[in-house]
């Protein structure tokens, strides 16, 4: 098929080709005395990128599925009560993951669509007077749903509560991207992966331990191996790693904190509000709804689109990929189906973004979904020119 595939799925990203090239390097001895120049400052930088001063950053060459497990193998025991909520495929994920290892997990069932109440936090919390509860899992932004938590009311309620949990975040599809401030919020770990607001291939888990956390470490009886981040701290303090590093990866993370912080923090947040916000114009031009309910937790990484009723949102996906090289995002689970997903995080801007709205719309129009040809990228369009930054007169 002719032209490069156009990758909209929230993950992995299109990787920029200065990243690519950054990782098209020889392979170096990662004992060498020189290798702390590389490692010691990603994980400065990366401190800057969670927006903390206080806690300590991490870098193993897995997943952001491995992530969850070191949040909690590295801070709880055995049979600790941990506090959920399912609303999506990846918080309900990270609850098997959780009831797997021998954790007692106490989770809410919330509909899929739906986010999480900070009221609803706290009641739970102050039930919970001998306070067992050791930890409160947080999905930042579910992926599956397009459905983004407020992390600043969630932490408000914890402390409203006067309960010492600690909070951890998901914020694989979140950090790098949306607004995550993990010293304001008082998030004790959070976890993100390489391969979506950092523009990487899939391969690293990042996380960044709290003060509290790294105590926590002290005490949990979990057993652990290589995803003890004890031979991290050890490692890392020279600027080694305990074990064979992801070279190439370091070397593209090393070039896309260098692209995230010459933009500025402020403005990738911006830029992903601006470009999220012409999607949802274009998916109301369409008239369909997001599977988000609440325009108060729309993400701005991921907007998950329900089809109308008698349609199959399988059957777009498979007309965007073989008519247009178009990858949509597929429906998970309880979702299966019932909605496609456009992923608008990472290294892209108004003109990347409009070819995942034409696509879509084609495909909808070609599988009988009754959508005014046109009326989504006009919207999408007409809000971005509308909200552009004015440019000085030429010459």
């Amino acid at each position: 098929m002719p032209g490069r595939n156009h990758l909209f799925v929230p993950g992995p990203t299109t990787v920029p080709d200065s990243v690519l090239s950054a990782m098209h390097a020889q392979m170096v001895d990662h004992r060498s005395p020189v290798f702390p120049q590389l490692v010691t400052p990603l994980l400065q930088d990366l401190k800057k990128v969670f927006r903390t001063e206080q806690g300590q950053c991490f870098i193993l060459p897995a997943t952001g599925t491995a992530g969850w497990e070191i949040s909690l193998a590295n801070t709880l025991s055995p049979g600790d009560k941990v506090l959920a909520f399912r609303f999506g495929q990846f918080s309900h994920l990270w609850i098997d993951m959780a009831k797997r290892l021998g954790f007692n997990v106490q989770y809410d069932e919330i509909p899929w669509g739906q986010g999480i109440d900070p009221n609803r936090v706290e009641e739970l919390l102050k039930a919970d007077a001998g306070h067992e509860i050791k930890a409160v899992l947080i999905c930042h932004n579910e992926t599956a749903t397009g459905v983004t938590n407020d992390l600043a009311a969630i932490r408000k309620a914890i402390d409203a509560a006067g309960h010492p949990a600690l909070f951890f975040t998901d914020g694989v599809s979140s950090v790098a991207s949306l607004e995550f401030r993990m010293d304001d919020w008082g998030v004790d770990v959070a976890l993100a992966g390489s391969q979506k607001g950092f523009m990487l291939p899939a391969g690293l888990a990042m996380l960044c331990f709290s003060q509290k956390a790294l105590k926590a470490r002290e005490t949990a009886k979990c057993p652990r191996c290589f995803l003890d981040i004890a031979d991290h701290i050890n490692a890392n303090k020279d600027g080694y790693t305990p074990y064979t590093p992801a070279i190439s990866l370091l070397y593209g993370l090393r070039k896309a904190l260098d692209l995230l912080l010459e933009e500025g923090m402020e403005n990738v947040y911006a830029r992903h509000a601006r470009l999220a916000e012409g999607t949802r114009r274009a998916v109301k031009a369409w008239g369909l709804e997001l599977c988000c309910r609440d325009p108060q937790k729309y993400s701005n990484t991921v907007s998950a689109i329900v089809v109308p009723q008698g349609f199959d949102a399988r059957d777009v996906m498979h007309y965007a990929f073989h008519r247009y090289n178009l990858s949509l995002g597929a429906g998970l689970s309880e979702l299966a189906g019932k909605v496609f997903r456009i992923g608008h995080l990472g290294d892209l801007n108004e003109l990347s973004l409009s070819s995942a709205i034409v696509g879509a719309e084609m495909a909808m129009l070609d599988v009988g979904i009754p959508v005014t040809p046109g009326s989504g990228i006009a919207a999408a369009s007409s809000y971005w020119r509308e909200t552009a930054k004015p440019l000085a007169p030429r010459g």
